[in-house]
């Protein structure tokens, strides 16, 4: 039965081997119609050193495939809850990039980095990335989570746009019992010019609040912001806001209109299912309550209309869950998860869904001018969660060092099992970490301290601060391709890489053989004198 064109599908999916990597906050990149995943759990590990897959589909289940990054791309770090959006040279060109600006890594750290990402190449076993850091200068936004980018085109002239999102307590501000608390971000617009790379930031009176897991979608020189999570009122107000930006030969100028017909929702997801149309799934409308309406969102004639319209049928699973989360995956699909709980073999392990918005044409290649930006489907539980996903703080293999034909799916038996780390243990003689006496060293610190791997014998882990680490050291080596030592094993790992010394033995020369001499006599000499001469 051919379904309408206003209906929307959910389809079961699983994903092998890895679920556990899927977790709130991951982000979903859509390269011609291949979907990868970007923002595991925990750092990336030898199986995958740059921590991004390629999401195959077959059969109703996910594999995942590592992909590679060129030899001049920069380490991209594991960012959850970040900003992401396509970015094109111009409204009609073929040819796009994603921007990842923020969010969190593994230690809890929030980013303020912007990269972005370009595919080089893609075969059947082997899929190359470029990932370039931009460099920043003027009005740099800080580090946050929770926030959006989008890109504008107007007059010819590109630029994006950050707005919203959630950052720590400053740190002259912070206490240990409340380190990882956040704030809102104040409610400043950053304009982003990547051709120059210079930013501005601009307050205006309509915009009172940073909201944080709002929605925005763009298209041409303006942005609408929906919905969104206000930490100092706690609140979710039905906000709508029509940000628009124009770019003349001078400066450019930012206006704010505020309108109606908002949506009181916070982490929803925004997919687009055609050049004017979006639907807008989930999302939070309390604390403990989903928003299992949908509703879409039309652009045309420079104006939004958004409406209800028919939800997919929630299975029991869906309804029940307090919890969801998920990513749009690109040309009307959005990947949903909800915590498996005591269901599965796994103890973390997650049920995934794909829920197909586009109707009867929606098989057919639509080109897709707007852009999009929308927030990871979740209430953002990792705000007061503990150190779980902090995994291993030191990468000991280089892109490069895999067999391509080895790498068809990721295989997390193969990895070391980092589920017995603990923190709080004495690491060395000298180990003065203690739980109820501990307080931030390194920067990248938050409620637990940092660890490294030892890599002598069996491998045991080591406090970072305990071996006298500097905080440069500790990241040089979390990104570069070595092995670390700590200092009870460091001479033993001396002794096994040091050459012993080989005591050459001096050897008398040979003395040369006498040659056999031949005597030729002429004349006939007497016996006795011959006897006389070989004796």
């Amino acid at each position: 039965m051919a379904q309408s064109a206003d209906e929307i599908s959910l389809q079961v999916v699983s994903v092998v081997g890895n679920s556990s990597l899927l977790q709130p906050g991951f982000s979903l990149l859509n390269f011609d119609g291949n979907v990868f995943l970007f923002g595991q759990k925990g750092w990336p590990k030898r199986s995958c050193p740059t921590g991004v897959f390629l999401l195959d589909l077959k059969h109703n289940e996910f594999k995942m495939k590592p992909a590679f990054f060129s030899k001049d791309s920069c380490y991209l770090p594991p960012l959850r809850y970040p900003a992401v959006c396509v970015r094109r040279g111009s409204a009609d060109s073929d040819e796009y990039q994603y921007i990842i600006h923020g969010g969190k890594t593994p230690n809890n750290d929030l980013s303020n980095k912007i990269y972005i990402m370009s595919l080089v190449s893609k075969t059947s076993k082997k899929t190359t990335f470029q990932c370039v850091e931009k460099d920043l200068g003027g009005d740099v936004p800080e580090a946050r989570y929770g926030h959006t980018i989008n890109v504008v085109h107007s007059r010819g002239k590109t630029v994006s746009v950050i707005f919203g999102g959630r950052s720590y307590t400053p740190l002259a501000q912070r206490t240990t019992e409340k380190w990882n608390s956040v704030v809102d971000c104040l409610p400043s617009v950053f304009l982003i010019d990547f051709e120059f790379g210079c930013c501005t930031s601009y307050m205006l009176p309509e915009l009172q609040d940073g909201l944080s897991f709002h929605v925005s979608v763009a298209r041409n020189d303006t942005i609408y912001i929906l919905g969104g999570h206000s930490l100092r009122s706690n609140t979710r107000p039905p906000s709508l806001y029509k940000l628009k930006v124009d770019l003349p030969l001078g400066s450019p100028a930012v206006t704010c209109t505020i309108l109606p017909g908002g949506v009181s929702v916070s982490s929803a997801i925004v997919t687009q299912t055609s050049d004017t149309q979006f639907v807008l799934v989930g999302g939070y409308q309390s604390d403990n309550q989903k928003r299992l309406v949908c509703n879409r969102i039309v652009l045309e004639d420079n104006n939004i209309e958004i409406v209800e319209r028919a939800s997919p049928d929630w299975t029991s699973d869906i309804k029940h869950s307090r919890v969801w989360f998920g990513c749009d995956m690109g040309k009307g699909s959005v990947l949903l998860g909800i915590p498996g709980a005591n269901k599965q073999l796994i103890s973390d392990g997650n049920y995934f869904y794909i829920l197909k918005c586009k109707g009867a044409e929606g098989d057919k290649e639509e080109e897709l001018t707007a852009q999009i930006c929308s927030q990871t489907l979740t209430e953002d539980p990792g705000d007061s969660t503990p150190f779980e996903d902090s995994e291993e703080f030191c990468l000991s293999a280089e892109t490069n060092s895999f067999d391509v034909d080895d790498t068809d799916t990721y295989n997390e038996d193969n990895e070391e099992d980092e589920s017995e780390t603990g923190y709080w243990i004495t690491c060395s003689a000298s180990c003065n970490i203690d739980i109820n006496t501990w307080v931030p060293f390194y920067s990248t610190e938050l409620n637990k301290p940092a660890m490294i791997l030892c890599s002598s014998g069996a491998s045991h882990w080591v406090h970072a601060q305990c071996m006298n680490l500097s905080e440069n050291m500790l990241l040089h080596l979390s990104e570069a391709n070595v092995k670390y030592f700590c200092n009870q094993h460091v001479d033993l790992y001396k002794g096994l890489q040091t050459p012993q010394k080989v005591v050459h033995l001096t050897k008398q020369p040979m003395k040369p053989l006498r040659k056999k001499t031949t005597m030729k006599l002429t004349k006939p000499v007497k016996k006795s004198f011959l006897r006389r001469l070989f004796e």
